[in-house]
């Protein structure tokens, strides 16, 4: 989900005034702008416009990430996409690697995504295909080497489906709104696990991802809106085409989101530029959407560390979620922008801004800090809602604190309060108790916590872990080390009673 400052390198010549005769000769051509699909690998002055200044700093800090060189092709049809990748890969492990895999999420996700072909270091490679064709290993001869990168190029076509009926439409194209969420082929995790491939339960989130760098040409009809991670660095037009390049990173996923009906409402607080995108009837959505997700992100980053990115941007999508976060940008269902009705009977201004607030805090829990989303949840979701929880504290005192513990109290006690564990992965809850144990019991373990470590504790403690594993991958054993760290006390007790539990 990201409209962006320009960042356009251009060639003048200065003409100086002097005595000598003018010349009559004609001038050199102009030079062609460079393309932005062949920046050099180690040239991360593109992604600068895109940080506040207190981040920039990372782009010197994380040389082994991933950097994607993307293209699409949008058809005027607007679920045909052609795409190109280039992509370099550092082995950052300890031990060398024969295979690379990648995810091709849009093969779970009711639509399809094909490879035509497949290089590594310009050399055409055989790979092959596992788990329904959602994951791509291509073999790596000789062996990667610990420290050392590789090139992997792709030629590759996205048929985006036109229901919403897989992980709530994250991939679709319904109601002239194209939503393109892990549409590209994306380099799978290796950890203690080795390579993450498995397929994602269709009740949690898709993705686990390390930070990577993108920058992502768009080439698209001329009558759409385009909604994107990242900052613009250019957008051209002709005839009945537009071609957008962004960059974005670091970043765990590129997201896209299209429309001929979007309009847009914007405000600048800080570094940070707030777009909001939905249909001119849902304006007074948008506004409200916008001033929420301005709140949340002054609130999150006076908690726990400061928002990235000098852009961010919510847009309105049919999706079947109440909202669905990315890297700096959130995606809202259409079916609560009207503020002045109801949804479930309940005014739907109540569910725009407990979905935008809780968006938001993914940016810091999921983005910033990452997790392994299908194998612990909390880490991400959980915590997220605690987050959430801490803004209606902050916004409106006791009352909007204990209003907000009440809606995560009942959402526990659809299971009858069964003290399951929060930390188990999505695969393993039902339907029921997925949304009861990891959206309500799990911010609650935060709160029993905050009040083992005591409030100030805990507050330095939370502010530190966003802080010590921003753009890195975050663990349970992580999280219980550095608690202990900070309160100086034994805390296996609470952590077995909420997190491990026995099932």
């Amino acid at each position: 989900m990201r409209k962006l400052i320009a960042l356009y390198l251009t060639f003048s010549l200065l003409l100086v005034s002097c005595s000598f005769p003018r010349s009559t000769s004609t001038p050199p051509p102009t030079a062609a702008p460079p393309d932005p699909l062949k920046t050099p690998w180690d040239d991360r002055s593109i992604f600068k416009d895109g940080l506040v200044a207190s981040e920039q700093s990372i782009l010197d800090e994380l040389k082994g990430a991933s950097i994607y060189h993307l293209e699409f092709i949008i058809a005027d049809d607007l679920y045909q996409i052609a795409g190109t990748e280039e992509i370099r890969y550092t082995n950052n492990e300890d031990v060398a690697l024969g295979e690379v895999y990648l995810h091709l999420f849009p093969n779970i996700l009711g639509g399809e995504l094909t490879i035509s072909s497949a290089n590594v270091n310009g050399n055409k490679v055989d790979v092959s295909y596992e788990l329904k064709n959602s994951v791509m290993r291509v073999p790596l001869e000789p062996k990667l080497s610990p420290g050392q990168s590789v090139i992997l190029s792709m030629n590759f076509s996205v048929t985006v489906p036109r229901t919403l009926e897989s992980n709530y439409g994250v991939l679709a194209y319904v109601d002239d709104v194209l939503t393109l969420a892990h549409a590209y082929p994306m380099i799978s995790v290796y950890d203690d696990e080795g390579w993450n491939t498995e397929i994602p339960s269709q009740q949690g989130d898709v993705t686990y991802a390390d930070a990577s760098f993108y920058i992502v040409r768009v080439n698209a009809p001329k009558d759409l809106t385009l909604v994107t991670s990242g900052h613009r660095v250019s957008l051209n037009e002709a005839d009945q085409a537009q071609t957008l390049v962004v960059a974005s990173g670091p970043a765990r996923d590129f997201f896209l989101a299209a429309s001929p009906n979007y309009q847009e409402v914007s405000q600048t607080f800080g570094e940070v530029t707030i777009h909001s995108y939905a249909p001119e009837e849902a304006r007074d959505g948008a506004q409200m959407a916008l001033d929420v997700a301005s709140r949340a992100i002054e609130d999150f980053s006076a908690h726990y560390a400061p928002y990235p990115y000098t852009e961010f941007d919510i847009v309105s999508t049919p999706t079947l979620a109440l909202a669905i976060e990315y890297p700096g940008a959130i995606a809202v269902t259409s079916r609560i922008y009207d503020v002045k009705g109801d949804y479930r009977g309940t005014p739907t201004k109540v569910y725009l801004e407990s979905a935008v607030a809780h968006e938001v805090g993914h940016q810091w829990f999921y983005n910033l800090v990452g997790a392994d989303q299908l194998d612990d949840p909390w880490i991400d979701e959980s915590l997220t809602q605690f987050a959430t929880l801490q803004y209606y504290t902050d916004e409106y005192g006791s009352s909007g604190a204990a209003g907000f513990r009440a809606s995560l109290e009942g959402r526990w006690a659809r299971v009858g309060n069964a003290k399951i564990p929060i930390g188990l992965p999505v695969a393993d809850y039902n339907e029921e108790e997925y949304g009861a144990i990891v959206y309500g019991r799990g911010p609650l373990f935060f709160v029993a916590l905050k009040d083992k470590m005591g409030a100030e504790v805990f507050d330095q403690f939370l502010m530190d872990y966003a802080q010590t594993f921003s753009w890195e991958i975050a663990t349970p054993e992580a999280i219980q080390s550095l608690a202990e760290e900070h309160c100086k006390c034994d805390l296996d007790a609470i952590f077995n009673e909420w997190v491990y539990g026995s099932r």
